[in-house]
Order: C-alpha cells, then structure tokens, then sequence
C-alpha cells in the first residue's frame, strides 16, 4: 500500500504499519504521477471542502481529481476508486457537489476501469466535527435549521471496508455504490445521543433557514466551503435525506456502524 500525503508526519500511522509514503499534492501533477507509478489500482479519497485561496476546491476536488485521473491512465493503473457523494434531491446546486458530479463523469470518460463510491453524510464530520464535539467541550452547539428532519450518517471505517472488498475481490467492481449508515437520524437525534455521553442537557441554538439562505450568498465570495456546507444545511433542513442500505449490504456484507456504537467507540479511544 501506497499513501500520497503532503506532508512526511501524515503518512507516520501508514509508515509504521509498513506502507509506502510519497510526499505530493493535487495541485501539482508531477507529484500525482510519481505516486501513480507502478500503481496496480488507485483509491482518490482527499477533498477541500472548507479550503480557501490555493486550497479551494475547485482546485483540490475537481481540478486535483481530474489531474489524478490523467496521472493514473498514464501509468496504467489497472482500476480507480473515487469516493464521490451520495445523490440528494436538489444538492445538484451545490458547487461542491457539481464537482463532484464532474469528476464522475471524467472518470467514466477516461477510459479508465472504475467504481465510483458514494458515502451519506460521514459521521466523522456531520456528527462529531459539528455537533459532538462542540457539545462536549463546551456543553454548547450551535445547529444550521430546525435539525428536525432525519438523514443518514455513515461511519467512514464501513466505507473503507466497502472500499477494501472492492479492491480485493474484482468481481466487486465497477459501476457506482452508495453507502450508508444503518439508521436515519435527524441533527437533533445527534444531539441527545452526544448529550447522553456528555452526561448534561446541552444548549442548543438555531440558525434559521431564512437567514441561512442570506448567510450563504454573502458567505461565498470570501469563503465558498463555508457557503457550500450552509447551502447543504438549507437542503437537509428540507429534503429526504434517508438511506436505505439493504441493497449495499446484499452486495457488500458488512455490519453498519450504529451512531451510538460509533460515538462510544470515539469515547473509549479518547
């Protein structure tokens, strides 16, 4: 196994578990190729959301991408996994994920054997990152919408398995894959279960959907992810943002990751 990382310290975990470690960058396209080299099969996983200036995603999840691609058909990679996005009604508007979207589509042009992956919302970040750990360290969160309505979170270590099988069993591949968590929960949901680990009440404010819909377009010129991540809010705030998983897991069967297996476990390691 192979890790392209930016910097010597984030390939540490991979180096000590005897894998390989190339320094290199989506925005530089020597690097991509020197990673690619010898490469049977390639897993593109990074993206730059909330990056501003040289690291905004335009250059980093779609630019990044796209050269990543190119990098891998020179090398002759034999297969190329992109972890895109799972599909909500009316995301399309989002810039992230139109990118997303691009990337797909450039990736199935390329020639290249492929399987596009497509993660709910990663409880890494939708759950702990903006909503757990605020409530832990300060016994306050603050919530974009009502956080009413349910959606799908996913445990990035399932989705890594789902990626693994694909890698390993070629009759795994090709096509698209949405992955997803066992149980829809809304924000609020989140909520009560971080504050059963907290152990108190926490208290909790909302943005209103009104004022999101001002917030993002002034938001966006100086910080596009930020406007991305609220335009999401205003989606998930009012779309269906549920997963059914059993055809996934017909394919792949693996167990699901609970929230408040995930949360526990998170407790436990820190």
């Amino acid at each position: 196994v192979r890790g392209l990382v930016r910097s010597p310290e984030k390939g540490e975990a991979l180096r000590e578990l005897g894998g390989e470690v190339v320094i290199g960058d989506l925005r530089d396209p020597p690097s991509l190729a020197r990673a690619c080299e010898g490469a049977e099969q390639v897993v593109a996983a990074a993206h730059s959301l909330l990056g501003r200036g040289k690291d905004a995603s335009k250059f980093v999840d779609l630019q990044g991408h796209k050269d990543l691609i190119d990098a891998a058909k020179a090398a002759g990679v034999e297969h190329f996994v992109y972890t895109s996005i799972y599909p909500c009604d009316g995301f399309d508007c989002v810039p992230f994920v139109r990118m997303k979207q691009e990337v797909e589509r450039y990736l199935e042009a390329s020639g290249l054997s492929h399987t596009i992956i497509r993660p709910t919302a990663f409880m890494e970040a939708h759950a702990e990152a903006f909503i757990g750990k605020p409530i832990l360290e300060t016994g306050k969160v603050s919530l974009f919408g009502r956080g009413d309505n349910p959606r799908n979170f996913v445990a990035a270590d399932d989705v890594a398995q789902v990626v693994v099988m694909v890698l390993t069993d070629p009759a795994l591949r090709g096509g698209v894959v949405d992955v997803g968590g066992p149980e829809n929960l809304s924000n609020m949901d989140v909520v009560r279960l971080y504050e059963e680990q907290a152990g108190r009440p926490a208290k909790v404010s909302h943005v209103p959907v009104p004022a999101l819909q001002v917030l993002y377009r002034l938001v966006r010129p100086f910080h596009p992810g930020l406007s991305g991540v609220m335009q999401i809010s205003i989606l998930a705030d009012r779309t269906d943002q549920t997963f059914d998983p059993s055809a996934t897991l017909a394919r792949f069967p693996i167990e699901l990751t609970r929230l408040e297996e995930f949360i526990g476990k998170r407790a436990i390691a820190s």
